[in-house]
């Protein structure tokens, strides 16, 4: 081959190479989004669990809104306190302050409480279970008790008691809604710990109806209603349903009268009811 032509081919595409290579270089230099240096920063003190708690997609997406401005450190309830002043001192911020949210289960029928109307043998699973037996339970609204929401939580926040019902230490809880995707029957909500006034139960049954199938069922009697000020509460489809818009209006007055025990006072891990729990059969 003529040594003239190789090097004519070599110089026409290296030529090629380096214009289009000028043309990349122009177009990135035209196109290219300026990221602040701080996200990443910010982003590796983060604690990269992606939990969603703060109400983003994951860290990344919660630096991005941190170096915006438009968060404050102390959102991420993930966080050690230290590890939020360390963001508010890259940034340059208070650490600010959120007011704690935790999960709250909606149901205190355990095995003590609520009676059974099937048992289910097969894989360790409320979704299994409630797909084979509708959950195995009297109360077809009750907690089926086989610990979907323990599995998936990451921050071992929730075991189950002696009664299968699932227990979450607040302390550990960081809100992040797994366990409320987890449970098949909608028992988990996440609630700010200022909201201590608490229905435990989703049953829509009314009176014996109810409590025949669980000792602490809430039995549409109406005395919270009576007793809460200024409408605080009020029954629905047979239950008995707090407006938090009111919650500074709550206290534990609303659970004296409760027959059940089917609506609560929390404080810290302590839980106020006017009965005690009534076994079943008893």
């Amino acid at each position: 081959m003529d040594l003239g032509a190789v090097l004519l081919s070599v110089a026409i595409l290296g030529g090629v190479g380096l214009f289009f290579g000028i043309l990349i270089a122009l177009a990135n230099a035209q196109f290219r989004v300026y990221e602040d240096p701080r996200i990443s920063e910010v982003e590796e003190i983060l604690p990269g669990a992606n939990c969603g708690a703060c109400g983003y997609a994951g860290c990344r997406a919660f630096a991005e809104k941190l170096v915006e401005g438009g968060e404050v450190p102390a959102t991420c309830t993930v966080m050690s306190d230290w590890e939020r002043e360390d963001v508010a001192s890259v940034l340059g911020v208070e650490a600010g302050e959120a007011e704690k949210r935790v999960a709250r289960l909606l149901c205190a029928g355990g095995t003590d409480v609520a009676i059974r109307k099937a048992d289910y043998y097969g894989i360790e699973s409320c979704a299994a279970a409630l797909a084979v037996t509708g959950g195995g339970k009297g109360c077809a609204w009750g907690c089926i008790g086989l610990g979907d929401c323990n599995v998936v939580c990451d921050f071992d926040a929730i075991i189950m008691n002696e009664f299968g019902l699932p227990v979450v230490d607040p302390d550990l809880c960081t809100a992040c809604g797994d366990c409320v995707e987890a449970c098949p029957l909608d028992l988990f909500t996440i609630m700010p710990v200022s909201q201590r006034l608490i229905v435990q139960c989703k049953n829509l049954l009314e009176g014996d109806a109810a409590t025949d199938v669980c000792s602490v069922a809430c039995n549409a009697c109406g005395r919270c209603v009576a007793d809460a000020p200024d409408d605080l509460i009020e029954m629905k489809d047979g239950l008995a349903v707090i407006d938090y818009e009111k919650n500074e209006l709550a206290n534990k007055e609303a659970t004296a009268r409760c027959p059940t025990g089917a609506i609560v006072w929390l404080e810290g891990e302590r839980q106020f009811s006017a009965p005690e729990r009534i076994a079943v059969g008893s």
